[in-house]
């Protein structure tokens, strides 16, 4: 529960919850509308169903080169979006991979199990070194700190998106190898999180419909920033592309990004596909992407209001803080046990 100047009242017990949920975002771009529709927005959710640990991946990031200052920036940018999308730091743990050294520890460990074969064979690091003019070990190896991620933690459940399933079923295999070598369960095995269905699926990028919105796209026409003003949201949209004809009705295949900006109007505001439909017979474009335009205006106007106030110094600085001394203690016995079993000399 929050007072009107953010203090935040501690719960009076711990909870016990029956399953642990980990996930990660990198602060590698801004985060869009589809970021929050597809998944901070069932993170807020989650959290009173599970114990979550939501995490900034900021090590990922380094995959590829960053400007510091950048990274450092938006590192606090996302946990910051984290809490004012909802995600309550007294029921789920935010906090920095970077700030639990076990991380990279146990990447590394991880990496002496994983076959060189099973890493080229991703198709996400096909796809980017294939764009990138100096390809980093850390790009091939990305997909084993996010098993570290996971593993750490013994999360039983874990989301993803189409984009990171093939992620996942690394960590899951790698977990199992583990635990036959050993024979124990060092490693809990995790599940995918599939959240509810919800019309349309994926929300796609305004100037290609059949590309997905992504906070790293070349252009920057083609999303909506969690954080853009209310008159560049209305710009993007306005220039939003749209199908052949005037009808506004919802057909992934013949009508894709008509169909995508109903998807977010739907999302947004609550009506079904067909109520959409429906209030737009006769219409065309122009008004409905004007409507459309006020709809996510008004959804994204307290995020951005919440995010104002997490901005005032210190504040999410003392969040991760808290994150950092929540999480580490769930990460150490999961590493230490597994360094024990390797044979590694145990501290004195």
């Amino acid at each position: 529960m929050k007072g009107d100047k953010g203090a935040r009242v501690k719960p009076l017990a711990p909870r016990i919850m029956a399953k642990r949920v980990f996930s990660g975002v990198q602060p590698s771009g801004s985060l869009t509308i589809g970021n929050y529709l597809g998944a901070l927005r069932n993170f807020a959710k989650l959290q009173h169903e599970a114990e979550c640990l939501f995490c900034v991946v900021d090590l990922h990031a380094l995959t590829v080169p960053q400007d510091p200052k950048e990274l450092h920036q938006r590192t606090l940018d996302v946990a910051r979006i984290f809490v004012a999308s909802g995600i309550d730091p007294d029921l789920a743990t935010i906090f920095v991979q970077s700030h639990v050294p076990a991380h990279a520890e146990l990447s590394w460990l991880l990496e002496c199990t994983t076959y060189d074969g099973e890493l080229r064979r991703m198709t996400q690091y096909k796809e980017k070194a294939a764009r990138q003019e100096v390809v980093t070990s850390g790009l091939l190896t990305y997909p084993v700190l996010m098993a570290a991620d996971i593993l750490l933690y013994q999360a039983d459940e874990v989301p993803v998106g189409d984009d990171q399933k093939q992620h996942l079923e690394l960590a899951r295999d790698i977990a199992v190898r583990v635990n036959n070598r050993f024979d124990e369960e060092i490693f809990k095995v995790p599940e995918p999180y599939i959240p509810p269905k919800t019309a349309g699926g994926r929300i796609m990028n305004l100037q290609d419909a059949t590309e997905k919105m992504s906070k790293s796209a070349e252009n920057p026409r083609g999303n909506i920033a969690i954080l853009d003003s209310p008159d560049e949201i209305r710009r993007k949209i306005k220039s939003a592309v749209t199908d052949s004809g005037r009808e506004i009705y919802y057909d992934e295949v013949n009508k894709p990004a008509i169909s995508n900006l109903m998807v977010i109007y739907s999302l947004c505001s609550g009506q079904s596909l067909d109520e959409i439909k429906s209030a737009y017979v006769g219409s065309g474009y122009g008004q409905f992407k004007s409507d459309l335009a006020e709809v996510v205006v008004e959804t994204l106007a307290p995020i951005q209001k919440r995010f104002t106030e997490l901005s005032e110094p210190g504040v999410i600085e003392a969040i991760l803080a808290e994150g950092r001394r929540k999480a580490e203690p769930l990460a150490l016995p999961t590493l230490r046990r597994f360094q024990d079993r390797l044979g590694l000399l145990a501290l004195s």
